[in-house]
């Protein structure tokens, strides 16, 4: 069986949407707490496939989180071993960072549901089958795009919304995998973030039931495709 490792930076941020479809596609897969797991365990880079997961932090704050080392070093290894790698939000930081890009704050936030401009090699992803479908936003820092990789989506707040290296490697800075039916526990988690930034968690959750058939169909097409593509 095919194995998928999860890498995990708080409990309510997780694969969503993307586990059954994993399951679907016949992966094992397996979480790995970021920051209690050894990242350097053989077994991460072993993994079919490894997803890289957000989190309420920094892709450059090792100062105060010395795991994040060890996470910058597992990427480092699994780009040089030329298996599939998908990062999510700060996921997709941090892989722009291991390939020697820039991450630093925005200076603002983007946080809510909106759709993608694509770039012409987004239109030729598989972010293509998004089609207008929102998705979500939650993020106040941004990744430079990495070289030699393909910028395929932006918004207005975020000129680098997704980047593709071949593909084997995705980044996603928005959450395409989030569960809109579950979106509660983000909005009690991130609690003290929505109302520093002045958002009214009922316009997020009203966003989120129009869009709950919506964005899981969405997501499992582009998924779909990528994984294909990425074990062609």
């Amino acid at each position: 069986m095919k194995t998928a490792i999860a890498i995990r930076h708080l409990d309510f941020e997780d694969l969503g949407t993307l586990q059954p479809l994993l399951a679907e596609h016949g992966y094992a897969i397996r979480y790995v707490d970021a920051t209690l797991d050894d990242l350097s365990a053989p077994s991460l880079q072993a993994a079919d496939l490894l997803v890289v997961l957000g989190g309420p932090i920094g892709a450059f704050d090792e100062h105060l989180h010395p795991f994040l080392l060890g996470e910058l070093a597992l990427l480092h290894a699994r780009l040089a071993s030329g298996r599939p790698l998908l990062g999510i939000c700060l996921g997709a930081q941090l892989i722009a960072r291991a390939l020697g890009a820039c991450v630093r704050p925005m200076g603002h936030k983007e946080i809510g549901f909106g759709p993608l401009a694509l770039t012409a090699q987004g239109q030729a992803s598989p972010l293509a089958l998004l089609g207008s479908t929102p998705v979500l936003h939650w993020h106040g820092d941004q990744f430079e795009l990495p070289d030699g990789a393909q910028r395929l989506a932006s918004t207005a707040a975020c000129v680098n919304q997704a980047f593709a290296v071949g593909q084997l490697v995705l980044g996603l800075q928005f959450h395409l995998e989030a569960d809109t039916r579950r979106l509660e526990r983000w909005l009690v988690g991130h609690a003290c973030e929505l109302a520093q930034a002045g958002i009214d968690p009922r316009m997020l959750r009203g966003a989120a039931q129009d869009l709950e058939a919506a964005l899981p169909a969405a997501a499992h097409a582009v998924f779909t495709r990528w994984l294909d593509e990425a074990q062609a």
